[in-house]
């Protein structure tokens, strides 16, 4: 949809310097940052590096267990198949805790 109306506003220096920290931490421009916010979107912060690192570590250990299911599923899969996805479980749980924790 094209915009077609503008809108000025003045802001004081401590006004702008928050307008662009909060459109930073979203990721967002300052103009998509203030049409969410009229629009009453939800705005979430950008997920930091460390999230992002534990979400594709996460992946790869969710990858691995999928291939232990498969050997499980065909009857190819040895006990210690079995221990491994136990283990990679109880990874998949302490780094999901690490995610949640405030």
């Amino acid at each position: 949809m094209r915009k077609k109306y503008e809108f000025c506003i003045r802001l004081s220096p401590s006004e702008q310097e928050q307008l662009v920290r909060n459109a930073t931490l979203a990721g967002l421009s300052k103009t998509a940052y203030l049409r969410r916010l009229i629009m009453g979107h939800e705005i979430k912060g950008r997920p930091s590096g460390e999230i992002k690192a534990l979400r594709t570590e996460v992946h790869k250990i969710g990858n691995n267990i999928n291939q232990i299911a498969r050997g499980v599923n065909t009857n190819t899969a040895t006990a210690e198949d079995i221990a491994q996805s136990r283990y990679l479980m109880e990874q998949v749980y302490r780094l999901m805790y690490e995610i949640g924790k405030p």
